[in-house]
């Protein structure tokens, strides 16, 4: 499904981000991106939805060959991925309801196919009652469970999930997850970059450890590792 060879990132300052990784990511599975801070793992997820392009190597998702992509196919590869946040990155001036449905309505869905899809992805993740609050009125927790929702309401093949926990408290982190790993049981990829050693170590998935830019460990179900 997702097919990296060889992939490179060197900034134009010349430091480098990624160094030379291959894998493959198939359909359906969960997989942690973890390691220390600037090891390379947001390089690794930004190249995956082509908000950085390798220096060298290439990456293909599906259709998309992303060394040939132009510009223009750039919102259709985005079409088939959902994108997770730490910091969320709702529109303060939206409805909770709104917020999920522009994610529907910038694709051009009618207003019939809008509704329905946007109340259901709420209930999945919990805030069926809170459809008119804005998102001030929410606390951190659910925040996070709308910006889930509004990855997901266009049902996506691949949920990309940076650091989804990572202003979270510990139980709001549990139940964060329980949604991401109902949403990998209905059949969606998920590739979660994440500094919880609890969540990894608890919930045991392929593990991909990123350090100075080298891909160190490729590890199904893999743990976080020992304590330092």
């Amino acid at each position: 499904m997702i097919s990296i060879k060889n992939v490179s990132k060197k900034y134009d300052n010349g430091v480098p981000g990624i160094k030379d990784i291959s894998l493959d990511i198939d359909q359906g599975e969960f997989v942690y991106v973890i390691g220390p801070s600037g090891a390379g793992k947001s390089t690794f997820i930004k190249m995956l939805y082509h908000q950085l392009t390798p220096t060298t190597g290439n990456i293909v998702f599906n259709d998309f060959d992303y060394s040939t992509m132009r510009p223009s196919q750039v919102p259709f590869l985005r079409r088939e991925m959902g994108i997770v946040f730490q910091d969320f990155k709702l529109l303060p001036r939206m409805t909770i309801f709104e917020n999920v449905a522009y994610a529907m309505q910038v694709i051009e869905k009618t207003d019939a196919e809008i509704k329905p899809r946007v109340l259901d992805v709420l209930r999945q993740v919990g805030l069926e009652t809170k459809v008119r609050r804005f998102p001030s009125e929410l606390s951190g927790g659910e925040q996070q469970r709308v910006a889930i929702a509004r990855a997901i309401v266009n049902s996506p093949k691949v949920l990309i999930a940076d650091e989804p926990t990572g202003n979270l408290d510990p139980e709001t982190s549990e139940e964060i997850m329980d949604i991401i790993e109902k949403i990998n049981n209905q059949g969606t990829t998920i590739i979660m970059a994440t500094h919880n050693r609890d969540v990894v170590n608890g919930r045991s998935h392929r593990v991909l450890e990123i350090a100075g830019g080298n891909l160190v460990r490729d590890e199904k179900q893999g743990a976080y590792g020992i304590e330092d």
